[in-house]
């Protein structure tokens, strides 16, 4: 993530770990093993030919979303699971509790944001709540955009998300949405109070 310029709202950057890069073909077979599964097994399991898994995991076939489907539900994980990272099985034991308006505070012109979990090191995510005060797309003074992806996630009033690629999102308490950083950005409340949000980036 860039360094923040308080014209746009735009949070420090946050180092991110170097995580092993591995294959979809690779994290299947990870999974399958750390489940003791075999090739037989697993295909009995998902529903998914013994044929078909070898393929994918040897990167010889790329699974459609009906295929990930059955990954998920005959190895007992959530979808995303299949496209994490492989990382060594060891337990980190990393925690950090926020008590209710006890982040660390850092203002801009358009949000004042409440950054959260601020005492631990190269995190994988930037998660931080931000009470949105810009009414008006023009009090930006051009788009925010930065690395990585990103969820907003509305707490209370109603906000008007404005990206470059589509139209003008609009959304209120408990709608949420997940969407490239690097499109420029804004988002401004449209509520008699000022909107609060909760945002979760993460730096690619």
């Amino acid at each position: 993530m860039s360094r923040l310029r308080p014209e746009a709202g735009i949070l420090p950057p946050v180092a991110s770990p170097i995580a092993q890069q591995a294959s979809f073909g690779e994290r299947l077979r990870a999974l399958r093993q750390a489940r003791k599964m075999t090739l037989q097994q697993a295909s009995k399991e998902t529903g998914v030919a013994q044929s078909t898994l070898s393929k994918m995991e040897n990167n010889q076939l790329s699974p459609t979303f009906n295929l990930m489907q059955k990954l998920a539900v005959g190895l007992g994980i959530d979808m995303p699971q299949l496209f994490a990272p492989v990382h060594e099985a060891r337990i980190s034991g990393r925690r950090s509790v926020t008590r209710k308006q006890q982040g660390r505070e850092h203002l801009t012109a358009t949000y004042e944001h409440e950054l959260l979990a601020t005492e631990l090191d190269s995190k994988r995510m930037v998660p931080f709540k931000s009470r949105v005060r810009a009414r008006n797309l023009d009090e930006f003074g051009g788009w925010v955009r930065h690395e990585g992806e990103e969820l907003l996630l509305v707490l209370e009033g109603d906000v008007l998300v404005y990206t470059e690629e589509y139209e003008p999102l609009p959304l209120s308490e408990g709608d949420s949405t997940y969407f490239d950083s690097t499109m420029g950005h804004a988002v401004v409340s449209v509520s008699k109070d000022d909107a609060l949000v909760l945002w979760v980036c993460v730096a690619q």
